[in-house]
Formats: C-alpha cells, sequence, structure tokens
C-alpha cells in the first residue's frame, strides 16, 4: 500500500477571514495550510508546531503588524516568511526584510500564480535550508565523535574544515589549522609524503589507501590513510577528504596471531621431532644397556658405554623438554625441590642461552618444598634467563639464588602471609624503563622487535605462578639490570622422588607370551630383547594388521605396541584387541603421548624407557590378568 507523502505545513495571518478563505483555497491542494486572524494567536501556532515550513501575513493587522509578526517570529521558528500588503507601503516592506527576514512579498489583490509561485519557492528554500542544516549537524556530530581524524582540504591543500582528533595530531587547534597547508605543520620527509600521496588521490580522480608509520624506533605508531576525491557540480575535482585511523593494535594483533601460528607449528614440529628422537634413543639406550652386561671383563669398553649411555640419557631428558614445551595441557603440580630443579636444568640452560652468557647459582641449602608444575616451573625459569640474555648483548652473568621468606602485611594482594620459597633471576643487562616496567606482564606485550619476541613469556610466568598461589616480583634500573623473583607458597609435605624404578632385576611372575607391535625394527627389537631377558616368550610383527592375523591363529597373554604406526595405530589396535579379545592385556608404548587422543584406562608407557620400567608394567599387567583368571 502507498504511503500518501507528507505536505509541507503553512501558515496564513489576516484579520480578514475572507482574505484566510481565499489562501487556503488557493494553497490547500499542496499543502498543510493552518489559519488565524490574530497575530498573537499566530506565535503560539508557531511555538506549537515545528514543522511550520512558510508564513504568509497581511502586513496592516490591528494590535500588530506584519513586519513585527515576523520579526518575533523569527526569534521561535526557521519559517520562511512573504508579507502581504495592500498596497505599496515600502517601509513596511524595508521594516520586514530587515528584522523579518521575508522571502518575498506579494501585493494586494495577489495574482494565483505569482503567490503560488512565491510559496512555492519560500518552501523550498526551507526545505533545502533544513536539509542543509541536517547535513552540517551529521557533519559536526561526526567530526567532533569520530575516533578517526578526519579532514577537508582544498585544491590547493588548505584545511577547509577538521576535526580534534586531526589538530591534535598535527600538534594544534582546529581554528589554527584552518586556511593553512598541513604540509606546513610537519617535518620535511613526512610533508613529502603527505603532498605526494594528495596529489596522487587528487590525480586519480578516486579514492585511495595508505599506510603510514610515525613515532619513535621501537614502539612506532601505523595509520591507514583513506583520501577520497571530492568533485563540483562541472565534475572537477576541488576538495580532498582524508580519513585517517590509527590501526597500530591491528597490526600488533596480526604480528602476533602471525608469531602464535608460528609457535603452533614450532610446538607441531618439536612434537614430531622428540617422537622420533624417543624412537631413536630407545634404540640406542636399550642398545647399550643390553651391550654392557656383555662386556663386563673389559673396563675400558665398559667406560665407553657407559659415557654413551649417559650421553643418550641426557639426550633423553632434552627431548622430553622440548616435548613438554609443545604441549597443551593443565597444570600437573606436585610437590617439588627447586634446587633439584634448578640444578637439573644445567644442560638446557647451557644450550639455550649460548656461550656468551654465564650461569652463577647460589641455592639455599634447606628451601622449603613448593606445589608446582616442575616442567611449567623449568620453562618460566629459562624464559627469564632468555630475558637476561637478551638484555645482555656482549654477554654477561645470569645469577640464578634460592632462599626462603616469610611474608607478613605486604601490600602486594596477590602475596598473602606465609612462608614462600624463592627463585630469583638476575641479569646486569640494559633494563626496563619505569614507564613500561608495569606492563611487562600483559599479554603480548614485548619490547623486542617482531619476530624475536612473542610477548607471552613474562605472562605465561606470571600466569604459572598466579595459578600456585605465588606471584613475581620485578624490580629494574635501566642500564644496570633487571631482577625478577618467582614466590611460591610453602609445601609441608616432601617433595616427589624424581627417580625412575629400581632398575633391578624384574623377574618374571609366569611364562608369557608376548606379541611385540613396531613398524621400526631397531625399537622392535630392543622391546622384545628386553622382555627375552625376563624369561618371556617374545613374537615380533612390524604393523598392527599382522599382529590381527597373528592373533587369530595364536594365543598370546599380552600386546605390547607402538602408538604411532603407519595404516593400523596403535589406538585402532588396541580397540580391536578390546572388542574381539577383552581379556587380553594391552601396553601402548609411545614418544608422543599427546599427538593422539587416548582414551582412560588405556595402558601407556613413553619413551624411552630403561628395561626396568618395561619390566614392572608388563609384570603388573600380567599379573592382573592372571588375577582376572
Amino acid at each position: 500500500m502507498e504511503t500518501e507523502p507528507v505536505r509541507g505545513t503553512i501558515l496564513a495571518v489576516d484579520d480578514e477571514p475572507d482574505i484566510l478563505v481565499a489562501l487556503e483555497d488557493l494553497l490547500e491542494d499542496e499543502y498543510r495550510v493552518l489559519t488565524t486572524s490574530r497575530p498573537a494567536e499566530a506565535l503560539e501556532i508557531l511555538a506549537a508546531e515545528p514543522d511550520v515550513a512558510v508564513i504568509v501575513s497581511d502586513q496592516r493587522m490591528p494590535g500588530l503588524t506584519g513586519d513585527a509578526l515576523l520579526a518575533r517570529a523569527r526569534t521561535i521558528t526557521d519559517a520562511q516568511a512573504i508579507l502581504l500588503t495592500g498596497y505599496a507601503d515600502l517601509s513596511a516592506v524595508v521594516s520586514a526584510l530587515n528584522g523579518g527576514g521575508i522571502t518575498g512579498y506579494v501585493t494586494k489583490p495577489w495574482n494565483p500564480d505569482l503567490l503560488r509561485n512565491t510559496v512555492r519557492t519560500a518552501y523550498e528554500r526551507h526545505r533545502l535550508a533544513r536539509d542543509l542544516a541536517t547535513e552540517r549537524a551529521l557533519l559536526r556530530g561526526l567530526l567532533d565523535h569520530s575516533a578517526d581524524a578526519i579532514a577537508f582540504k582544498d585544491a590547493e591543500g588548505r584545511f577547509l574544515r577538521l576535526n580534534r582528533r586531526k589538530a591534535e595530531g598535527l600538534g594544534t587547534t582546529v581554528e589554527a589549522c584552518l586556511g593553512r597547508r598541513e604540509e606546513d605543520l610537519l617535518d620535511a620527509d613526512a610533508a613529502e609524503a603527505m603532498m605526494r600521496a594528495d596529489r596522487a588521490a587528487m590525480r586519480a580522480e578516486t579514492s585511495t589507501e595508505t599506510v603510514v608509520a610515525s613515532g619513535p624506533t621501537g614502539s612506532p605508531r601505523a595509520a591507514q590513510i583513506v583520501r577520497v576525491p571530492i568533485r563540483d557540480a562541472s565534475g572537477t575535482v576541488v576538495t580532498l577528504a582524508s580519513i585517517e585511523r590509527d590501526v597500530t593494535e591491528q597490526r600488533l594483533l596480526e604480528a602476533r596471531l602471525r608469531q602464535a601460528d608460528k609457535m603452533q607449528a614450532l610446538g607441531t614440529l618439536a612434537g614430531g621431532i622428540a617422537h622420533d628422537f624417543n624412537n631413536l634413543l630407545t634404540a640406542i639406550l636399550g642398545g647399550l644397556e643390553l651391550a654392557l652386561p656383555k662386556v663386563e671383563g673389559d673396563p675400558r669398553l665398559s667406560r665407553l658405554l657407559t659415557n654413551a649411555t649417559q650421553a643418550a640419557q641426557r639426550g633423553a631428558a632434552l627431548t622430553k623438554r622440548l616435548l613438554g614445551f609443545s604441549r597443551q595441557r593443565e597444570l600437573q603440580s606436585r610437590v617439588v625441590d627447586l634446587n633439584a630443579l634448578v640444578e637439573g636444568m644445567d644442560d638446557l640452560l647451557g644450550r639455550s642461552l649460548g656461550g656468551f652468557v654465564q650461569v652463577e647459582r647460589t641455592l639455599a641449602p634447606t628451601l622449603w618444598p613448593v606445589r608446582v608444575d616442575p616442567d611449567q616451573m623449568e620453562l618460566a625459569i629459562l624464559n627469564l634467563c632468555i630475558n637476561g640474555r637478551d638484555a645482555m648483548p656482549e654477554g654477561g652473568v645470569v645469577a640464578l639464588a634460592t632462599r626462603n621468606e616469610t611474608v607478613a602485611g605486604s601490600a602486594d594482594p596477590h602475596l598473602p602471609d606465609g612462608d614462600y620459597a624463592v627463585v630469583a633471576i638476575e641479569d646486569s643487562g640494559t633494563g626496563i624503563p619505569p614507564e613500561i616496567l608495569g606492563r611487562v606482564f600483559e599479554p603480548f606485550f614485548t619490547t623486542k622487535p617482531v619476530g624475536q619476541g612473542t610477548g607471552l613469556g613474562l605472562a605465561m610466568v606470571f600466569g604459572l605462578l598466579r595459578q600456585s598461589g605465588g606471584t613475581v616480583r620485578i624490580d629494574s634500573t635501566v642500564g644496570r639490570g633487571t631482577r625478577v623473583e618467582l614466590l611460591l607458597p610453602r609445601s609441608h609435605e616432601v617433595p616427589e622422588s624424581a627417580a625412575g624404578p629400581d632398575a633391578g632385576a624384574v623377574a618374571a611372575p609366569r611364562r608369557a607370551r608376548i606379541l611385540v607391535v613396531d613398524d621400526d625394527p631397531q625399537v622392535r627389537h630392543v622391546t622384545a630383547s628386553f622382555l627375552a631377558g625376563f624369561g618371556y616368550d617374545e613374537v615380533e610383527v612390524p604393523g598392527g594388521e599382522d599382529a590381527v592375523a597373528r592373533l587369530e591363529r595364536e594365543a598370546f597373554d599380552l600386546v605390547v605396541a607402538d602408538l604411532a604406526m603407519p595404516g593400523m595405530t596403535g589406538l585402532d589396535l588396541a580397540e580391536t584387541v578390546r572388542r574381539r579379545w577383552p581379556d587380553l592385556p594391552f601396553l601402548l608404548v609411545t614418544g608422543h603421548a599427546e599427538a593422539a587422543r587416548i582414551p582412560p584406562g588405556c595402558e601407556v608407557l613413553e619413551k624411552p624407557f630403561p628395561s626396568a620400567d618395561l619390566g614392572t608394567r608388563v609384570a603388573a599387567l600380567l599379573g592382573a590378568d592372571r588375577g582376572r583368571r
């Protein structure tokens, strides 16, 4: 259904009723016509009717003449005014022009077409004036409240209009900019670049977009500038609008996301490398363990094999840490001796910090135990040591110290009263300026160039300490270095031993046939040799399909299978065994337990493993199986 178009409102004022009727008849086809014979009532109507577009008023009326009425109406309405006069009263017309702001006047008796055209012209002027006022209000609102810097320039580059944000970016006020060129307010390099971009946009006669960087090295600001040429009625570009938006945070976020993608890819790569190394180390350590008893009568060869075993074990420890860094898991807290943890990081710190940085340790002999995730604590300490190294480009000393501290009445809301074990990491590097020291624990905040830091290290440290009930203290002086202290609440439990199971011989509880499944022949051979050494009957197959075929023909007491195998994986094989031979025990062996979602209740042994670990797990599974039978 079509809606009726909105009609403009006309107010006719005349003390003669017949004139009002004639005016209404003349104009009502085009307009909504209001009439009154009293000037005072006309002012009341205008106050109540803000949409009156045109006032048509007689000049000679009792109480208030037309020119006086229109002058008073001007104070309460923006309506256009037309004066009707019965004779050539020039003084009244001049008064109405000066005080009443009339659009024109018509003499009585009027020509209908002339009056209609005069009213129509006045109405159009009113409508255009309102449209223009609306546009100005919208523009002013946009300029005053926009977060962007907005400016309009003429063809010579002079400011016609701009907002406060633009003026503040130029270091001055809006009033001081009007009529001036922007290049006069910039340094030479910035002015030249800006003028080239402005001229290119004017020549192109289409909107253009550029991104410019400014500000001090280390904390640059990025701005996206859109330039829009504006044409006059003839199509000539006469004005250039520019909209400048600060995109520093957006660019930083994009860089951080790219860095996060790289870190995620690095974590995936680390997991894959660790898995491959664990397979190699399983074969190496297993082979060395099997070889050592055979050379007991040769001290020199025994020493060489022992040294090789110790080196491979250090490689296994480093690979375990590498694998731990690639994991995404909840904290696995346990009671820890921080001194032992720091001392166990020798190889990790030595390889991570390089030869230009020396690590010094001052460890309290009776340090209180704490409850924390040891892997994540190692990562926190490593992050802080690497930060210290980066702050000493010419080399220096990173000092690690531990102590006990009893806190009472601390102003830190994250540090309640109580006993704490403290790990302090101190460097003698460049230090952190006071203005950014309070932000260093914010996620993604970093003072390093893009690509050299994620801004997540200190945030991760702070998060770990808070999740563990502690906090972080940091003190830094520019040019003298930084000291970071990690405080963890004292635990009154005994630290859990980091030693593995007893390496002594594991006696087989009974004769048993064990199926060994692994696609790596070296790992498969070592695993089978360990089992044979314990007195078990072992059978080797290279894959899951071969294992199923063997299980269909023969009876076994246990299956030991690798997790990552081509075709049928260890998980697939475990599910097949659980479904078809539900009473048959199953042990998964893996170099990367996080590579797949292992269901609860599934027995897992991580590579590389000594024979004692394998023997203990196998004996336990066979014992549980015998109990079921």
